[in-house]
């Protein structure tokens, strides 16, 4: 196209941004969305002045490049929708190991601290992974004894590592 039929077709552009505005408000109550739609309109539409082909309504050229602007933004917030909690850019990508390191030293230090009774049956049902039966045989002492210790030491250890925090 010339320079000419390029400067005609950027006039009727400008004459139809009311109608524009108003068809942009098929699609959006919001004032600000349609704003939004109007210029990505006119922007594609200047973008693009090269495949519009003469002869053919502008108006009807320039509305569907708005309907399929709308379609693509809709689709797109579907997709992605804004402010999720479980988005993946609000993820640190590498876990703080510091903070770990810092929690397992203060569950050693509260393991180390229990009665050489409960670590006995601890260490047996939690850490070794034995059935109350075969830690009961390994300490000596009768079922109902291991689990009430096991018991007692996972209550002491949550008190002494929830405190620490």
């Amino acid at each position: 196209m010339d320079r000419n039929t390029n400067d005609v077709i950027r006039a009727d552009m400008i004459r139809l941004i009311p109608e524009i505005r108003n068809f942009a408000k098929r699609f959006s109550n919001n004032p600000n969305d349609v704003d939004d739609l109007v210029q990505e309109t006119l922007l594609r539409g200047l973008a693009n002045l090269d495949k519009f082909q003469p002869g053919t309504r502008i108006r009807s050229w320039l509305f569907t490049i708005l309907r399929n602007s709308f379609c693509t933004r809709y689709q797109r917030s579907v997709r992605e929708a804004p402010g999720r909690e479980d988005c993946v850019s609000l993820q640190s990508s590498v876990p703080p190991a510091q903070e770990w390191a810092i929690r397992m030293q203060e569950f050693n230090r509260a393991v180390a601290n229990l009665s050489p009774e409960h670590r006995g049956a601890f260490d047996a049902v939690l850490v070794d992974g034995d059935s109350y039966e075969a830690a009961a045989k390994r300490c000596g002492c009768p079922v109902g004894t291991i689990k009430s210790r096991v018991n007692r030491a996972r209550l002491v250890l949550a008190q002494q590592t929830s405190g620490a925090t």
